[in-house]
């Protein structure tokens, strides 16, 4: 079977009012369908046709940029639905929050370090916070679609939460202002979701 679009797990006005429905609708709708309908040009017929896409991430050649932009499109973006949701927001408790004192500093200095990350990714992007085996913690950024799964970027872990950078994630509320949306997303980040991804990765 082909990639398709994961639905997203709420409605598209249900992140308001840190993330506008409009956004939402275009983001998802358009720009990761666009990813999906790529993705699947470029492997079909290949032997990376069948393959899931953690197996295709996992094994890219980094110059086969149909694969790398629209896979990691495809990738980034069903994690980033995911790590979202209404009502959240908060501070991360149990294991994860244990974890980000301990590696990170505790959680408002997390928070600095991975809107820095994020702040200071020039152009488009994302920023990561990942762990490693053992539960070790580590936040990083990459590149235009690139994530922590390709060979580039696999010292950085495993990826339990992403934000996107990509001006297409926040202009029409925000304008050229990232750093106000980024304080805001912190609004719908949601922890539980989080934490599951961490029990998995360590």
């Amino acid at each position: 079977m082909p990639f398709q679009l994961p639905p997203l797990p709420y409605a598209f006005n249900a992140l308001e009012p840190h993330i506008d429905a409009r956004t939402m609708e275009i983001h998802h709708g358009k720009h990761h369908q666009g990813y999906v309908n790529n993705l699947n040009k470029a492997i079909e017929g290949t032997p990376l046709d069948g393959k899931s896409i953690e197996e295709i991430l996992k094994g890219l050649d980094m110059k086969n940029m149909a694969v790398r932009n629209n896979g990691g499109g495809h990738y980034n973006h069903s994690l980033f639905w995911s790590v979202m949701a209404p009502n959240a927001g908060g501070a991360p408790s149990g294991e994860l929050g244990n974890a980000i004192q301990r590696d990170l500093g505790g959680f408002d200095a997390f928070k600095e370090k991975f809107e820095q990350a994020a702040a200071t990714r020039f152009g488009s992007g994302w920023a990561w916070l990942c762990a490693h085996k053992g539960g070790k913690l580590e936040v990083c950024s990459t590149p235009n679609q690139d994530n922590p799964l390709m060979p580039e970027y696999s010292h950085c872990g495993t990826s339990i939460l992403g934000v996107d950078v990509w001006e297409h994630a926040y202009y029409l509320h925000y304008q050229n202002r990232r750093p106000d949306y980024l304080k805001a997303w912190w609004n719908v980040v949601d922890w539980n979701a989080v934490a599951k991804r961490y029990a998995a990765a360590k």
